[in-house]
């Protein structure tokens, strides 16, 4: 903005002009040369003026790459190994994110168009793991084993806690431990009962 200068034949002035709040600034006298503050230019070094003088770009993005987008892919060039790798585990990520929600979709259209062949029981209860209207035994085989392998576990457990206080290594029993060596017989007939099915 340039600053409104009067000339009359006692010199050269600046004219008065009128603040934000209302109130008028005098006018100044202004000696021959001067130059306001707000036209001085302000300094820059020749390292700003060189960055000034370079276009705007990416680091490490040529003005070939950026004259013609079209033949180069602009996220292969200037970029290292490491960020090529990464777009890549990037997009795999994202092709693999839409192929699981893909299946999902399929997977909900496959139920929703399924019916169920025969009703659910009214009441009853069936054991858990085992589905309703299939006896224990038609449970599948890794169901089966790895129930036998809790159930041995547990009773390895109950045996050396009852080996523990027959030592007296354990003077005051717990509440849980009281309740975890009344199971034991419970646990020893359903082993049974599954080691012979």
């Amino acid at each position: 903005m340039a600053t409104p200068y009067v000339t009359d034949e006692t010199g050269k002035y600046i004219a008065s002009t009128q603040r934000p709040d209302g109130t008028w600034r005098k006018q100044r006298r202004v000696k021959a040369g001067y130059v306001p503050q707000e036209e001085v230019p302000v300094y820059e070094n020749k390292y700003v003026k060189f960055f000034r003088s370079k276009p705007e770009l990416p680091p490490g993005l040529s003005l070939e790459a950026a004259a013609a987008p079209g033949k180069a892919e602009p996220s292969d060039t200037g970029l290292s190994k490491a960020a090529k790798r990464n777009l890549k585990r990037k997009e795999k990520r994202k092709q693999q994110q839409e192929k699981g929600e893909r299946d999902t979709d399929e997977l909900i259209q496959a139920l929703e168009r399924s019916a169920l062949s025969e009703p659910l029981p009214s009441c009853g209860t069936a054991s858990p793991g085992v589905s309703p209207g299939t006896s224990p035994g038609d449970a599948p085989a890794s169901e089966r084993s790895r129930r036998l392998k809790n159930l041995r576990k547990k009773l390895r457990q109950v045996e050396e806690l009852q080996q523990r206080l027959d030592a007296g290594e354990v003077p005051n029993p717990t509440r849980e431990q009281l309740e975890k060596l009344s199971r034991r017989k419970t646990l020893e007939e359903e082993l049974r009962g599954l080691e012979r099915d």
